[in-house]
């Protein structure tokens, strides 16, 4: 059957090639009325599409239960934001050659009245899916530059940029009120985006990113060498900074995970721009990172994501330890 969908066929004098991710429900396994089994058919479709695309998958009772709990999940997301349960935490990011705190990313976290602490791998997808993540990431946006102009003037704030988000159209005005409304200086904020902000448009989203570098924030690259086009992207945008993702951190000591860091560090000094590395959670990975020029970390060596009354506190405690040392 696949290879029958993706045959290419001659369209108006064009080659066009085309591809599917396919449900499958059987009845009377899967059910006995018709639009049961459309529906679980759907539910095997979007299964098919959550494994990757481009494949298939037969229907599956767990795959109801998974949407009934996805369906709940989003009702108490609405719930949550209407009633103020979510929390914005920091987590610093550190000189690896002063060792002062140069920064702090603000994450967005969630506790449940019953669930405690929900992840954001579980929230954030449905609040993208839903178009939630434009009110969230205002939200964000709005407190966190709110704190951050309580901290040390030379600490930066970092925020995330969803591509829903980046899409919206509106993105450069709610800054621009957001920065306005706290008295931060554009300067002090960095917008973090990955690779698919740039993937399906990537003249338009480049046109966007350069119009947000005039209002005078700073923009980072994340989670980079996950995605597919980084080094053309970097050709065509002057990022700011690179954020090193997690999994090649993890591997450093391993001669594939040095190697790729080392490369990511030398591309980065050739463009002039810094480097982040995230999830540093050893004093080995620590040492590893500041012999290859890496400009900073991020991690739980040094602190977790906090609260900000607690990042306030780290925030000046570390300062005057600082400068004690110098």
């Amino acid at each position: 059957m696949y290879d029958a969908i993706r045959a290419p066929y001659d369209c108006l004098g064009h080659q066009v090639t085309s591809d599917a991710s396919i449900g499958i429900a059987l009845a009377p396994e899967h059910g006995k009325e018709l639009d049961e089994i459309l529906k679980n058919a759907d539910l095997a479709m979007y299964e098919a599409k959550s494994a990757g695309r481009r494949t298939w998958r037969f229907f599956e009772p767990a795959m109801d239960e998974h949407v009934r709990v996805r369906r709940m999940l989003e009702t108490d997301l609405r719930k949550a934001i209407a009633e103020r349960q979510l929390e914005v935490y920091y987590q610093p990011c550190i000189c690896l050659e002063s060792e002062r705190i140069t920064g702090c990313e603000a994450l967005l976290r969630w506790r449940h009245p019953e669930r405690g602490m929900v992840s954001p791998a579980e929230f954030i997808p449905i609040a993208e899916e839903t178009g939630l993540i434009n009110e969230l990431g205002e939200w964000v946006l709005t407190t966190a530059c709110t704190e951050a102009v309580k901290w040390p003037q030379d600490v930066r704030l970092a925020v995330n940029v969803s591509p829903v988000q980046f899409r919206s159209g509106t993105l450069a005005l709610k800054i621009v009120a957001a920065l306005a409304a706290s008295g931060l200086p554009a300067s002090r904020l960095e917008l973090e985006i990955t690779e698919a902000v740039l993937i399906r448009d990537d003249d338009a989203a480049l046109d966007i990113l350069h119009q947000l570098r005039g209002l005078g924030v700073r923009i980072a690259l994340d989670d980079f060498g996950t995605g597919y086009s980084s080094l053309s992207y970097l050709q065509r945008f002057p990022f700011d900074k690179i954020k090193i993702d997690r999994c090649f951190v993890s591997d450093i000591s391993e001669r594939g995970g040095s190697s790729i860091v080392q490369a990511v560090v030398n591309i980065a000094s050739a463009r002039n721009m810094t480097t982040t590395a995230e999830g540093v959670e050893t004093q080995q990975q620590q040492e590893l990172l500041r012999g290859f020029g890496c400009t900073e970390m991020q991690g739980y060596l040094f602190s977790a994501p906090k609260p900000a009354e607690e990042t306030r506190k780290i925030l000046f405690s570390h300062r005057a330890r600082v400068a004690q040392v110098a």
